[in-house]
């Protein structure tokens, strides 16, 4: 069974074109769309529903700076140990308990400039750790490009929380 990237005819690399993979994800979509098939038999429909969720999933992970970083970490052969290794470096976990700290205190406080520098903060960390990650990807070392997803991770999750916490608040 092919790959993601080669659904797509796209380059098995972390930095991709992304105008490139919308592109093909429409071409894929195209050709199996539920108008052409209107006609076909059950099974030919089964078939044609199953590559258009297949091309919506490849789509979804090639798409998310995340998503496509862990993939190329296992097609690779790196399993990315998400449950079973939390494991993160010193700083990594410092930084992580200062930004929960200022976010209850942004929460109790419904102090919104200090959540929006939270968010601003959590951008930059973010990108540089995406930048890191993708070096280590395209230089191939999966290894330690699966400490950055692990890490990404965590960023992803405490974005979340920022975004659920300004939902919570009338702004």
């Amino acid at each position: 069974m092919q790959n993601h990237f080669d659904l797509f005819h796209l380059p098995q690399r972390f930095d991709i074109d992304m105008t490139a993979l919308d592109k093909a994800y429409h071409e894929v979509q195209n050709q199996v769309h539920p108008d052409k098939f209107a006609h076909a038999s059950d099974a030919e429909k089964r078939v044609a529903m199953q590559w258009a969720t297949r091309a919506n999933e490849a789509y979804k992970t090639l798409k998310s700076p995340f998503g496509r970083a862990a993939y190329l970490c296992e097609l690779n052969g790196v399993d990315l140990q998400i449950e079973s290794n939390t494991a993160m470096p010193g700083a990594f976990l410092m930084q992580q308990m200062e930004w929960r700290e200022s976010l209850e205190d942004a929460k109790a406080a419904k102090d919104i400039g200090v959540l929006e520098r939270l968010e601003a903060e959590l951008r930059g960390a973010r990108k540089k750790e995406v930048e890191q990650i993708g070096k280590l990807l395209d230089a191939n070392d999966f290894h330690a490009a699966a400490q950055g997803v692990r890490q990404l991770m965590f960023l992803e999750k405490f974005g979340d929380e920022i975004g659920r916490i300004f939902e919570t608040m009338d702004i």
